[in-house]
């Protein structure tokens, strides 16, 4: 299994094939427009307007399952993503990271970097950074701001 092998919808509610990304160093991310850590979206843009020439995607996935802090549709969380943050990497449609209703993309990723909690997803903004051949190699807490995991980034590139 790798990241490849799942297919995630996109705000728009189209499916996309995470196999679509192969050859690329990924970031992904849960996000949440109403959160302490949301203001990460700059430094998160600053990051992929940097590297996205040399083969960086970020992948958002908005989740309101911490205190609902990902109010609204798809459609107003890309809205104001935009309008406050200038966001043009690629943002999904809301998932679930913890529980039952986790996506399995999420189940797939705390498998390969569980973290300190057992897996689960502590809050919004925890990252996972994957190499170009899709191995899953760093989980970062939401307190780890991106401008911090910038080499890491680097020496995947």
């Amino acid at each position: 299994m790798s990241v490849y092998d799942y297919t995630m919808k996109d705000a728009q509610g189209n499916d996309i094939n995470l196999a679509d990304y192969k050859g690329k160093v990924l970031l992904i991310v849960n996000t949440a427009t109403g959160c302490g850590f949301t203001p990460q979206y700059e430094g998160l843009e600053d990051l992929y307007e940097k590297y996205q020439e040399k083969g960086f995607e970020i992948l958002d996935f908005p989740c309101n399952q911490f205190a609902n802090q990902a109010p609204g549709t798809d459609e107003e969380i890309v809205n104001e993503c935009k309008m406050r943050f200038h966001v043009s990497f690629k943002q999904f449609s809301k998932i679930k990271v913890n529980g039952d209703e986790e996506a399995p993309l999420y189940t797939y990723l705390k498998k390969e970097q569980p973290g300190a909690l057992g897996g689960r997803i502590k809050w919004n903004f925890t990252k996972f950074l994957v190499t170009r051949d899709g191995k899953v190699i760093k989980r970062y807490s939401p307190m780890t701001k991106p401008e911090d995991i910038e080499a890491d980034i680097v020496a995947q590139l």
